[in-house]
């Protein structure tokens, strides 16, 4: 439908113009515009490989990212072939389409093979692809209060569940740093008080106990300096990156349970 083949015989669609595919999507996807159909190189074993297949090719893997533009690009021009005559003289059928009918069957295609290969992501119905968090991340996400009260607070913390749920990892590093300035913004959340004397009505109500109280202001210190000492908050080259996935994981865990303990306190 998007880029029909048209009937020399008329306007009818008859079928996919690949050429005019391949051009929107190397314009798009620039990362699959290096290599044509056809070309060939020497790989890290010296062995000669040839480019036999567009726009993925079994022995040139793309990023994870590149894949999933490729299968969103897919997405936004997908539609469910209906056959509408038989053209006897060119031997193909003339094609009308039902484009919400094959993107919801491409949802269902695609997902199964994320499942069936435990790749945890997931195609949504408007075709925005998320990244499955680990089960005890989920289950916090799904019961988070963002009705604090505070809606730059509420946005601060909506954006950073967002991004974490993205699938590249360059953003669900911005996830954390969206985390941090919430985390900032609920030791003022109190009307009428200063910084630390929010802080600590906000533990008093989290909990009366004294020993837990202690244990939790000291992880609020410690989510502090680690916001301060690593690549989040602030972009010094003394800074330490986060780089791993797994560590984003942790990092956003550890501090996404914090403030929901703590918005949790005060609703």
């Amino acid at each position: 439908m998007s880029f029909p083949d048209i009937c020399p015989d008329g306007s009818a669609i008859f079928g996919t113009d690949e050429k005019s595919m391949t051009l929107a999507v190397k314009a798009e996807i620039n990362e699959l515009s290096q290599w044509k159909k056809g070309e060939s190189w020497r790989d890290e074993e010296d062995e000669i490989v040839k480019v036999d297949y567009w726009p993925l090719n079994p022995r040139l893997k793309p990023k994870t990212y590149v894949i999933l533009d490729l299968i969103g690009f897919c997405y936004r021009h997908v539609a469910k072939p209906i056959q509408l005559n038989w053209h006897s003289y060119y031997s193909h059928y003339h094609l009308k389409f039902e484009q919400q009918e094959g993107q919801f069957e491409f949802c269902q295609n695609i997902n199964r093979i994320f499942s069936r290969n435990g790749l945890m992501y997931e195609i949504k119905d408007d075709g925005n692809i998320i990244r499955i968090p680990p089960i005890v991340i989920s289950n916090l996400l799904k019961n988070a209060p963002f009705n604090t009260g505070d809606s730059e607070l509420n946005s601060m913390l909506t954006t950073a569940c967002n991004k974490y749920l993205d699938p590249h990892i360059d953003i669900r590093r911005e996830s954390l740093e969206k985390l941090w300035d919430a985390w900032e913004r609920i030791k003022t959340i109190l009307p009428g008080k200063d910084k630390k004397s929010s802080m600590e009505s906000l533990l008093e109500k989290a909990s009366s106990e004294v020993h837990f109280k202690e244990v939790l202001n000291k992880e609020g210190l410690e989510l502090t300096r680690i916001g301060n000492d690593f690549q989040i908050r602030h972009s010094e080259t003394t800074k330490i990156p986060v780089k791993v996935s797994e560590h984003i994981d942790y990092l956003f865990h550890r501090l996404f349970s914090m403030i929901n303990l703590l918005l949790k306190a005060v609703k």
